[in-house]
C-alpha cells in the first residue's frame, strides 16, 4: 500500500495529533510561569528590572543549552521521541517546582535555566514525532502543535489573571500540568506509520545541517521570526500595563487577561498558517505573516496613547501573525533536511533561534527606558524584514519544489 493511500486511510493520525497537542499544552506551561508573576516576584524578592528580565532570559538560555546538547548527541534521532519528551517534562516540572524554595534572583534564575534546559526535550521531539503521522498535511499538523505550545505558554497569564492567587499557586499548577503532559505522552502517544530512517550517533551532523542551502534559508527565516516573537511575548504584559496606567486605569487582572488573549490567539494563527502553508505555499505564507507582524511592531507603539480597545485589537493581530509562521519553518526543515537527522536539524534550528531571543528580551526594556514604549517594539521590525527576504530567496530556488507538494 502506498504512503498516500495509507495517509488517507489512517484515521489514527488525527487522534495522535489531538493527544500530542494536549500533551504540549500541558507540558509547556512552565515556560512563562515566572514571567506571568513577575510583578509579585519583584515585590517579594526586591528584583530590579534587569533581574526580572533575566528570569525570562534564563529559560531561553537553558533551552538553547539543552537543544545544543541534544543536537551534539543526536538525542532526538537516536532515542525514542516520547521517552525524550517524558524525561524533559519531569525535569522541567521539578526545576519549576523548586522555585518554592528560592529566596531571590540568584537561585530563581538558575532554576529557570534548568526549566528551559529540560523543555528542550519536549518541543523538538514532539515536532518530529508528529511528522511520523503526516506526510500530506504536515504544515497543518505542525501548526496545530505549535498552536498548542502557544496556548500552553499563555496559560500562566490566565491563571494569574483570576485574581488573588499567590505566585506559588501559579507555579504549583503549572508543575502538575507539566507532569500530566509527560505521563500522557508515555501511555497514549506512539510513533506513526511514516518513521524517519534510523540514525546512528554522528556529532558531525551538527556542522552539516546548514551546508544544506534550503535548510539554511529556512533557518534564516526562522531566525528573523524569533528576533521578534519572544520579546513580544515577554514584555507585552508590562507594555499593556503601562498603557493602562497612562490612562489612569489600574492594570490588575485586565492586563493579564489581555496578555493571555494576545498570546493565545496565536494558536488560531498557527492553525491558519498551517492551512495556508500546505495549500498556498510555505515561503509565501511565512513572508506574508512576517510582513504583517513586522508592521505591528511599529504600529502598536504609535498607538500607545490611543484607545485601549484599538491597542488591544492591534495586539491581537500581532499575536495572531507573529507565530502563525513558526511551524512552517519547522515543516520546511523536515522536508529539506537529511531524513535520518531531521531531529538534529530541527533542534539546531530552534537552538540558534532561541539564542537570538535572549538579545531582544534583554534589549526591549532598555529601549523602553530610553525611548519609551512608543518606540521600544519598533526595534524588533528588522528581524521579520530580513526573514521575508530569506523566504523570497528560497522561493526562487529549485529547493522550494520539495516544500508542501511542490508549491513552496
Amino acid at each position: 500500500m502506498s504512503g498516500e493511500v495509507l495517509q488517507v486511510q489512517d484515521p489514527d493520525r488525527w487522534r495522535a495529533l489531538a493527544v500530542l497537542a494536549v500533551t504540549l499544552v500541558l507540558s509547556m506551561t512552565p515556560w512563562f510561569s515566572a514571567a506571568a508573576v513577575i510583578p509579585q516576584l519583584r515585590a517579594e524578592w526586591a528584583l530590579s528590572v534587569s533581574a526580572a528580565a533575566w528570569l525570562t532570559i534564563a529559560v531561553q538560555l537553558g533551552f538553547v543549552c539543552g537543544a545544543l546538547t541534544s543536537s551534539l548527541l543526536n538525542i532526538s534521532d537516536v532515542v525514542s521521541p516520547k521517552h525524550v519528551i517524558v524525561g524533559g517534562a519531569i525535569g522541567a516540572a521539578t526545576a519549576n517546582g523548586l522555585l518554592e524554595v528560592a529566596s531571590g534572583a540568584g537561585v530563581g534564575i538558575a532554576l529557570r535555566f534548568a526549566t528551559g534546559f529540560f523543555l528542550a526535550g519536549v518541543y523538538p521531539p514532539a515536532l518530529k514525532l508528529m511528522c511520523t503521522w503526516f506526510r500530506k498535511g504536515r504544515g497543518i499538523a505542525l501548526g496545530i502543535l505549535v498552536g498548542a505550545i502557544v496556548v500552553g505558554q499563555a496559560m500562566p497569564h490566565l491563571i494569574n489573571g483570576l485574581g488573588g492567587l499567590s505566585w506559588r499557586v501559579v507555579i504549583y499548577v503549572t508543575c502538575v500540568l507539566t507532569l500530566a503532559g509527560g505521563l500522557i505522552t508515555v501511555f497514549a502517544v506512539t510513533e506513526g506509520p511514516f518513521p524517519f530512517p534510523k540514525a546512528r550517533f554522528d556529532p558531525t551532523q551538527v556542522w552539516r545541517v546548514f551546508a544544506n542551502r534550503g535548510v539554511r534559508l529556512a533557518s534564516f527565516g526562522y531566525f528573523g521570526h524569533m528576533w521578534e516573537l519572544f520579546a513580544m511575548y515577554a514584555w507585552f504584559l508590562v507594555f499593556f500595563s503601562e498603557a493602562l496606567a497612562a490612562r489612569g486605569i489600574a492594570a490588575g487582572p485586565a492586563a493579564a487577561y489581555a496578555t493571555f488573549a494576545v498570546i493565545a490567539v496565536g494558536g488560531l494563527g498557527c492553525w491558519a498558517g498551517g492551512i495556508l502553508g500546505d495549500r498556498w505555499g510555505r515561503t509565501r505564507t511565512t513572508a506574508l505573516m512576517m510582513t504583517i507582524s513586522g508592521s505591528c511592531c511599529v504600529l502598536i507603539g504609535l498607538l500607545f496613547d490611543s484607545s485601549t480597545w484599538l491597542l488591544l485589537c492591534v495586539g491581537l493581530v500581532w499575536g495572531f501573525t507573529v507565530v502563525a509562521d513558526s511551524a512552517q519553518f519547522s515543516a520546511m526543515v523536515t522536508e529539506l533536511a537529511d531524513q535520518s537527522y531531521v531531529g538534529t536539524a530541527l533542534t539546531l534550528q530552534l537552538a540558534i533561534g532561541f539564542i537570538l531571543t535572549v538579545a531582544t528580551i534583554w534589549l526591549v526594556p532598555l529601549l523602553a527606558g530610553t525611548f519609551g514604549w512608543r518606540w521600544a517594539f519598533a526595534f524588533l521590525a528588522p528581524g521579520p524584514a530580513l526573514g521575508v527576504l530569506a523566504m523570497l530567496r528560497l522561493k526562487s530556488l529549485p529547493e522550494s519544489s520539495h516544500l508542501a507538494g511542490g508549491i513552496g
